[in-house]
């Protein structure tokens, strides 16, 4: 991959994706001893920067695929992307959602027009599930995150990004990016690699899911041990992608892992702060900005928000405990 594909991309979805900003508090730069600049997507179409992947593979597709229609697997964020595009493309959807994701995210994908089909995360194999529903239906399968077209779609996130810190003359800082499978991570690094070589792309997940961070440690591809048991539902992933993780291996500097308290205490100071509604897992680059500042150098840091879906009684608890 490289960065015209994600040029391309930015093209067939102008006129489709927000451009995000790049937001600041005080408060937040006193928590974390330097200037933070936070990349809100939560704001994006859908609550989340899936939607940029998503809108790109679909309208990457000949008009007879796009007629037939897409088949999707995700916890919650890459099955609305996937919904809204496809209803904007006409195209029919099937989206394969663990029963244990959040029911806002369950219900959305549904209320914006896609077919859900559930599965227990802990006993059944979605890509199993995904392979034979792709088959029977002659659908084309879009993966969350191994996929050319998905990638190249998160990394228009990058794009903006090179163009902020040009605006705001920021340099040479660390870009904090949430990480479950990678596509994200690997399009922003791609985008940066050109457009903003000074700045330095960091992974960031959940502790005791931290296969990127252990990937880059080791140089070969690790895998989690489970695949539930953290808040931080919408990045948990068994491992990097294979599409994904020499582009991170090749671009990124080490990775960070903070706990889910870390999370739910970065979204009540989001909201306290910026007004700002973050799920956990997009709420992993801020908390390390806010609790580790140790293990981050320079004088400011970007940290990307991927995503706001999250259930009330989750933001409720992040606020009754933290705000």
């Amino acid at each position: 991959m490289n960065i015209n594909e994600i040029r391309a991309a930015a093209r067939r979805n102008a006129g489709h994706v927000r451009r995000t900003p790049l937001l600041t508090s005080p408060f937040l730069d006193q928590i974390a001893g330097r200037q933070v600049f936070i990349k809100p997507e939560c704001l994006q179409h859908t609550g989340s920067f899936k939607y940029r992947g998503a809108h790109n593979a679909i309208a990457s597709l000949d008009a007879a695929s796009r007629q037939q229609g897409v088949i999707a697997f995700s916890s919650g964020n890459h099955a609305q992307g996937i919904a809204l595009a496809a209803r904007q493309n006409e195209t029919p959807a099937v989206v394969i959602m663990p029963s244990d994701a959040p029911q806002l995210k369950i219900r959305n994908t549904r209320d914006l027009g896609a077919e859900v089909v559930l599965y227990d995360r802990a006993s059944e194999d979605r890509d199993a599930i995904g392979a034979k529903i792709a088959r029977e239906r002659n659908l084309t399968l879009i993966k969350p995150f191994d996929n050319a077209d998905v990638i190249a779609g998160q990394g228009t996130v990058g794009l903006e990004i090179a163009n902020q810190v040009r605006e705001a003359g920021i340099q040479d800082t660390e870009v904090l990016v949430p990480c479950g499978g990678g596509g994200l991570t690997a399009g922003v690094a791609l985008a940066l690699e050109t457009d903003a070589p000074d700045l330095r792309v960091r992974p960031v997940e959940p502790a005791g899911f931290d296969d990127v961070v252990r990937s880059l440690d080791s140089g070969r591809i690790e895998k989690n041990a489970q695949l539930s048991g953290s808040v931080c539902d919408a990045i948990l992933t068994q491992s990097p992608g294979e599409l994904t993780f020499p582009i991170i291996k090749r671009l990124c500097d080490s990775g960070l892992a903070v706990a889910d308290d870390d999370c739910l205490r970065a979204m009540a100071h989001a909201f306290t702060r910026l007004k700002l509604v973050i799920e956990p897992g997009g709420a992993v680059a801020l908390a390390a900005a806010l609790f580790h500042p140790s293990l981050i150098t320079g004088d400011a840091v970007i940290v990307v928000v991927s995503g706001g879906n999250v259930d009330a009684p989750v933001f409720t608890n992040a606020l009754n405990r933290f705000a």
